[in-house]
């Protein structure tokens, strides 16, 4: 893509130019840039949503499809419950929930930004449970609250189109713009697949998603559990979701960490 190249450090003296907000991840600690606001990247996230749910069979199985929605909601709530502090409470803005299972063999799961979460049915076999859904929504949910896709679309649209303000971007470069979320977001493709986040932000998004479903009211000491299931399938069918990120064993060794920590935020649900 052709357009302005400069560097990350320069941009930070083009403050004018950028919305440029520091944060503060909520549960990691993290220090956080985000070059831009979220509305914009929302608006063009729930168009591709639309665009995607538009090319792809949302799965027939009632339960299945309730139970999905069950876990999500459950997660959603304990998250905005969870979320007090107005600098976090800022992060929930414009957001639009919305859980769905897609038919699909893919052992595959994904959440856009604005809270646009779905489930492929190739997962549930996987998840056995409730408990395993929860660590996948968990994990989705965590991408979404920490704003990762506005990190990852701040990179690279940097990288594209020079040190402009997004809504600038879209109104000088619309094609270049949009082609670059959806590369990154590939909803759109014959199956929908997100290209791999970083290894921070995964690691981030298993971190905060075993919280998230503490909070809910499901087991964190699952989600090892769920992740030794995935280490077998890998091992038996190759790589589908679980390709890009960290590996097994260390993702293994973190969530029993984290686990430990999210036993302090876990309740168990009422029958």
């Amino acid at each position: 893509m052709k357009g302005i190249r400069t560097t990350r450090p320069l941009a930070l003296l083009l403050l004018p130019l950028l919305l440029v907000s520091c944060n503060t991840v909520p549960f990691t600690g993290r220090s956080q840039t985000l070059l831009y606001g979220s509305a914009e990247i929302n608006k063009m996230s729930f168009t591709a949503y639309q665009e995607f749910l538009g090319k792809h069979k949302l799965s027939a199985n009632a339960a299945q499809t309730q139970m999905v929605k069950r876990v999500g909601d459950r997660i959603r709530r304990a998250v905005e419950k969870a979320l007090v502090k107005p600098q976090d409470r800022k992060r929930l803005e414009g957001f639009q929930w919305e859980f769905n299972l897609v038919e699909s063999t893919e052992v595959n799961a994904w959440c856009m930004p604005g809270g646009k979460v779905v489930v492929y049915t190739g997962m549930l076999p996987v998840a056995q449970d409730e408990t395993g859904l929860a660590v996948v929504v968990g994990h989705e949910v965590a991408h979404a609250i920490a704003h990762h896709g506005n990190e990852r679309m701040s990179d690279n649209l940097f990288v594209a189109v020079g040190a402009v303000a997004l809504n600038e971007a879209l109104a000088e470069k619309p094609e270049e713009t949009r082609n670059l979320f959806l590369t990154l977001y590939g909803v759109t493709a014959s199956v929908g697949f997100l290209l791999p986040y970083s290894r921070v932000h995964e690691s981030e998004a298993d971190h905060m998603g075993v919280i998230f479903m503490a909070m809910a009211g499901y087991d964190p000491r699952e989600a090892p559990k769920f992740w030794q299931r995935m280490a077998e399938r890998a091992g038996k069918s190759g790589p589908d979701w679980f390709s890009t990120h960290p590996s097994h064993e260390t993702r293994i060794a973190d969530l029993k960490k984290h686990s430990l920590e999210a036993m302090k935020y876990y309740r168990p649900a009422k029958p």
